[in-house]
């Protein structure tokens, strides 16, 4: 897995780049806007389409290019394209609502 050929590399990038611009353009889902948002997204995409096969799974083993199960590695990046932003997103919102609460605490609320 470590030992990857240029051809699984591009494979990999390729993958990434089509479940990151999904998730980014297509669901406009995201917490950085613009293009530093879809580039934080592809990279991330790249690293668990990467990981995808040994963690999930070598599926159908006819639709592999090169040595990249491409099911698990679409699944993986979707996945990594989405769980950044979800993690930030939830993180804002609990940092929000404690903000919130701790002006109600000290009686500074509207």
């Amino acid at each position: 897995m470590i030992d990857m050929g240029f051809g699984s590399f591009l494979t990999l990038a390729v993958i990434s780049l089509i479940t990151a611009s999904i998730v980014h353009y297509g669901f406009k889902y995201g917490f950085l806007e613009g293009f530093d948002g879809f580039l934080g997204k592809w990279i991330v995409a790249w690293v668990a389409a990467w990981v995808a096969s040994p963690v999930l799974g070598y599926w159908f083993a006819g639709v592999k290019l090169g040595s990249i199960y491409v099911i698990p590695a679409f699944l993986g990046g979707f996945i990594g394209a989405f769980f950044p932003a979800l993690t930030f997103k939830a993180l804002a919102k609990a940092q929000s609502s404690r903000t919130y609460e701790a002006h109600e605490i000290h009686g500074k609320a509207a």
